[in-house]
């Protein structure tokens, strides 16, 4: 595959970057951490001043009606300032809505969710039993749920749209490890949920724009890593020279690299096949989230260990980024299970 940004895609992740690099700053990603996990100027601004709350939405359903190759860009800058804000929501939630909601959810909640008014979240792991449309039992996991209004559920035989106000329903936000997106467990005492039309167009279309949001954000937090871990080898002076020069640093840093350029690659072709409708989407989705989440995770814990003891301290933001990996490493299921669905997809009945 043969693969360049046009210069639309290039303008739009020059301006993501530059938005995210002049708002998504150390100071104000800590103060969301301790403010539900959300910066809500950041949030305003992303969705009403430059409108990419729409990008990878049809325009018939409000969006800008752009793919996911744009949205991976977009994903990537804000990865690379560990962004406090609920963008998985759109990547899911709202792509959910979009695909398989009713008429009446997407007159009711796109326009909202889009303009930023409404956050829209997409409950985790299950525990449920239903009854028709009563779900009782636990969503866990919830990126954002704390402030979310409105969910996806998804279990055994369908999906439902459930309000947060809705009636038998609670909130709980345990503290968690990446605190710039908390994650709330719903627990629903026959809460009467909305039936998605469409299930399984809901659902694929969430796993889809989830698993192509986390590859991206991890790729754009590994290549801050780098860049950040590059910047303080030429500054951190040890006998008399830059602890850059020496060569097992350099060796490091090239290790790291060679992760990240894997993970770029993996990100647009995932992107790509899914944009195109190709048979290789469900391989290049699984290989993306798996390999990308770990070449994150695995940039983050050299960047602590190569900034010295100054990297394991909580005023550095090193521990921003290794928090955020590990986090997405977990999200969206492990790279274990994605392993083993390729396996399942190059191998079939011998895996």
């Amino acid at each position: 595959m043969d693969f360049a940004f046009t210069d639309e895609q290039m303008m739009i992740a020059e301006t993501a970057r530059a938005f995210f690099a002049e708002n998504a700053t150390s100071e104000r990603t800590r103060r969301a951490m301790a403010a539900n996990g959300i910066d809500r100027e950041l949030w305003r601004g992303f969705c009403q001043d430059l409108g990419f709350a729409g990008i990878g939405i049809a325009e018939e359903f409000g969006g800008a009606g752009l793919g996911m190759v744009e949205f991976a860009c977009i994903a990537e800058a804000a990865g690379a300032q560990v962004a406090a804000f609920p963008l998985l929501g759109l990547a899911t939630a709202a792509r959910g809505i979009a695909v398989g909601g009713t008429d009446a959810q997407r007159e009711k909640w796109l326009p909202r969710i889009l303009s930023g008014e409404a956050i829209a979240a997409n409950a985790g792991k299950w525990h449920v039993e239903r009854q028709g449309n009563y779900l009782s039992g636990s969503f866990d996991f919830t990126p954002h749920g704390n402030i979310a209004d409105v969910f996806i559920v998804s279990a055994t035989g369908g999906s439902w749209l459930i309000e947060r106000d809705a009636a038998g329903l609670k909130i709980e936000t345990p503290v968690t490890m990446d605190q710039t997106r908390p994650l709330a467990s719903l627990h629903m005492d026959k809460v009467l949920g909305e039936p998605i039309a469409d299930h399984l167009g809901a659902v694929q279309a969430m796993h889809a724009g989830g698993w192509i949001c986390l590859a991206a954000e991890a790729l754009g937090g590994a290549q801050a890593c780098l860049d950040r871990t590059v910047a303080y080898a030429q500054e951190r002076v040890q006998f008399g020279r830059p602890i850059g020069s020496f060569q097992a640093y350099k060796h490091r840093l090239a290790d790291m690299m060679v992760e990240i350029e894997q993970a770029r690659s993996a990100v647009y072709w995932a992107a790509c096949t899914v944009d195109e409708g190709s048979d290789e989407a469900p391989l290049a989705l699984h290989a993306a989230k798996s390999f990308c989440a770990d070449a994150f995770f695995k940039c983050a814990g050299d960047m602590i260990q190569l900034h010295g003891g100054i990297g394991f301290t909580w005023e550095h933001d090193a521990h921003l980024y290794f928090k955020r990996a590990r986090s997405i490493q977990t999200l969206r299921a492990p790279g274990n299970w994605h392993r083993e669905e390729i396996a399942k997809i190059i191998l079939g009945d011998a895996a």
